[in-house]
């Protein structure tokens, strides 16, 4: 695809968000299965359904721009799902598996943040009002299960995290 103006741009970046969320409806289930706290596997799973309605969100924007959401995979999220997988893999204790799955969900909020922001803009810019107010719904949605996430490593499970071992290493 060329990049001749800002709305191949936007239609591009959309492509690259609708790619990202479909990889993540995949994940997510892994990652929930893999938590040991009960808070941090319904986190997930919560996530889960909204990461079902921004997929639809996005269809309904590709439907009103008349293109297809399909023919982009994103690397990005792969790399950061793979990164995840290859964590998951890992042998931890419960409490520290718990940790490093905060810390790979939360990069993948960071990232969905920025992609959502910047095509929220693009719309905006060109004119696209509807598309706007889903695309903030979706940003708002991923702003608040990154602040859930760090509610939890705040709120007890990086503290268990840090206790495993303790009086090992002396």
């Amino acid at each position: 695809m060329s990049l001749d103006s800002l709305h191949d741009l936007y239609v591009d970046e959309l492509k690259d968000i609708h790619s990202a969320e479909r990889q993540l409806l995949r994940a997510l289930p892994r990652m929930a299965k893999a938590a040991d706290s009960p808070e941090l596997r319904s986190a997930f799973e919560s996530h889960l359904k909204e990461t079902e309605k921004q997929v639809e969100r996005l269809d309904k924007i590709f439907a009103e721009l008349e293109k297809k959401a399909t023919g982009k995979k994103c690397k990005g999220m792969e790399g950061l799902i793979e990164e995840g997988k290859e964590m998951m893999e890992e042998e931890a204790d419960p409490a520290v598996m718990d940790a490093a799955l905060i810390a790979a969900a939360q990069r993948v909020e960071h990232y969905e943040i920025a992609a959502y922001g910047c095509v929220r803009n693009y719309a905006e810019l060109l004119g696209y009002t509807s598309a706007a107010r889903l695309l903030q719904q979706s940003l708002d949605e991923e702003e608040a299960a990154d602040k859930k996430l760090t509610q939890l490593a705040e709120g007890g499970i990086n503290e268990a995290a840090v206790a495993v071992g303790v009086g090992e290493e002396e």
